[in-house]
């Protein structure tokens, strides 16, 4: 790498995790090696950790194994400074083949779509606890929506399903789950395990694109409609409580209602949505803006849990 201008640098480390999310999608801050901002609805989370140095200017660089193969294209950092405190990431190598192969065939990246939402990574143990069952003892990953006439739909899967492997590897996560499907393009075949009740099922997916996904979820839909499907209430912050959480941006979660989305994915009371989709809120004018113009009636939030963690929550209005 070239970090702090010195080039031809070289870090040794080890891998901590594979998959791992850490809520920097969408956000422009110390998170990020070199402070770029990403702004794509469709964005997938899932790093490689390690402990490997990683500064501004190694953005881009290499992570290679102990044979000199390439595993990975270092990202991002999670310090409170800016600079390297212990923990680095990369975005997976074959991830990363997937976009360059993409981008020089069709001059764009075409990810295939599933069509389900499920807890964000960081609630993911509290969601099964929270369903009565055992993440310990069941993996996989919990649908807690399917958007209607999509590929998952169309396959039979239903909310309450739980997928625990795809073309035979197991899904230990949901940054795992979503690695997987963006590693294929609309039109792929896919076989997939789950279970319904305690009963173990297959399917074959045939996965669709982003615009073939029915769009008219979050664009045909009246906001009070959407609300309803939320089960939730929001409030501006003021300019004192922005600047004591140190936010540019945000709007609280007021209340949340048993058996709407947020209710169900795990959103709690006083969380704070900073983006949807990649777009600020400030207001919850800005949310009405945003839920209207979701891509496929899939939502992205950005936002920080009542307990300061960062936390990213997806979801469809599908459903």
């Amino acid at each position: 790498g070239y970090p702090f201008s010195l080039n031809t640098t070289v870090t040794a480390g080890i891998v901590s995790a594979k998959a791992r999310s850490i809520g920097i999608i969408n956000r422009t801050g110390s998170g990020d090696a070199d402070g770029i901002a990403q702004n794509r609805n469709a964005a997938v989370e899932s790093f490689i950790q390690t402990d490997a140095a990683i500064n501004p200017g190694n953005s881009g660089g290499a992570l290679v194994n102990t044979n000199g193969e390439l595993i990975g294209i270092n990202s991002a950092i999670a310090s409170q400074t800016g600079s390297y405190a212990g923990y680095a990431f990369a975005i997976p190598v074959n991830l990363a083949k997937k976009i360059l192969d993409d981008l020089k065939k069709y001059g764009l990246v075409k990810r295939g779509v599933l069509g389900v939402s499920f807890p964000a990574p960081a609630a993911e143990d509290q969601f099964f606890k929270q369903q009565g069952l055992n993440p310990a003892t069941v993996k996989g990953v919990f649908i807690t929506g399917v958007l209607s006439e999509s590929a998952a739909a169309v396959a039979g899967l239903k909310e309450g399903d739980i997928i625990q492997s795809i073309d035979g590897v197991e899904m230990t996560s949901s940054s795992e789950f979503s690695e997987r499907i963006a590693g294929h393009k609309p039109g792929d075949l896919i076989k997939l395990i789950y279970l319904r009740n305690g009963t173990a099922l297959t399917a074959s997916v045939t996965l669709k694109g982003e615009t073939t996904t029915n769009a008219t979820a979050g664009l045909s839909e009246s906001l009070e409609s959407i609300y309803n499907k939320l089960g939730a209430d929001f409030a501006q912050l003021t300019r004192e409580q922005k600047q004591q959480l140190n936010l540019n941006y945000g709007v609280v979660v007021t209340d949340v209602r048993t058996g709407g989305f947020f209710d169900k994915i795990g959103i709690p009371r006083y969380t704070i949505i900073v983006y949807i989709n990649g777009k600020p809120v400030d207001t919850p004018k800005d949310i009405d803006l945003a839920l209207l113009s979701a891509q496929n009636g899939i939502i992205q939030i950005l936002a920080v849990a009542p307990d300061g963690s960062k936390v990213v929550f997806n979801f469809s209005l599908g459903t």
